[in-house]
């Protein structure tokens, strides 16, 4: 397996990407910014992705996203085909990604909604803490790609102040503060299984309420 910066030479991949990302949403009953083959190609002649390949087989892929002129970045499209599922690639996907933000965008604070546990472990390994989503982009297109979740009604009603996804953040200034040791971690693992359980609990009632 081999996790690599995607380039223009990969494009014949995009369809798979996309198909893939599609039904995995569909599968989760969460929505998600719909993105157009051309659009991931975009990405990739860039050097603004990664992909994941055993062999020629497609693996897993994810692909960054910069708004408010380059001030944020997320992480976006992040996926793994079903048949290497279970085997930790997520995560090193992630950690790729990750990777490479930092070196493209060494200023940017990288942030992320979701409403997956597994990523939020993992975002939280990387450095993330959860934040309120008035800390995020207030960019217009970012939170437009919100509008094919299922739950855009919550965040329309709370006028975008809270919802079932969790804001998580990694600022590169906080973490040179941390570094220096002139502030504490505010989020230790005792919080973020504490966060966890909040989750699956709204997860419940709203699933209950649906039925």
């Amino acid at each position: 397996m081999k996790i690599i910066i995607a380039n223009k030479s990969h494009a014949g991949y995009a369809e798979i990407i996309c198909k893939n990302i599609e039904e995995s949403a569909k599968v989760r009953g969460t929505g998600i910014a719909r993105r157009t083959p051309e659009y991931i190609i975009g990405k990739m002649e860039k050097g603004n992705a990664v992909i994941a390949l055993e062999g020629e087989i497609f693996a897993g892929f994810c692909y960054i996203e910069t708004w408010s002129h380059e001030r944020y970045v997320a992480n976006s499209g992040l996926i793994v085909h079903p048949d290497f599922r279970n085997q930790g690639l997520a995560k090193d996907i992630k950690e790729v990604i990750f990777s490479h933000s930092r070196k493209m965008y060494p200023n940017a604070k990288i942030f992320g909604i979701t409403t997956g546990l597994a990523v939020m472990k993992i975002n939280y390994e990387l450095g993330y803490q959860p934040v309120t989503f008035s800390e995020l982009t207030d960019d217009e297109a970012f939170w437009k790609g919100c509008q094919t979740c299922k739950n855009y009604d919550i965040l329309t009603r709370t006028e975008r102040k809270m919802c079932l996804c969790t804001g998580m953040m990694y600022d590169p200034e906080r973490k040179k503060e941390l570094q220096k040791g002139t502030k504490k971690e505010s989020l230790n693992e005792k919080a973020f299984k504490r966060l966890k359980n909040i989750k699956q609990t709204l997860f419940y009632k709203k699933e209950k309420n649906e039925s």
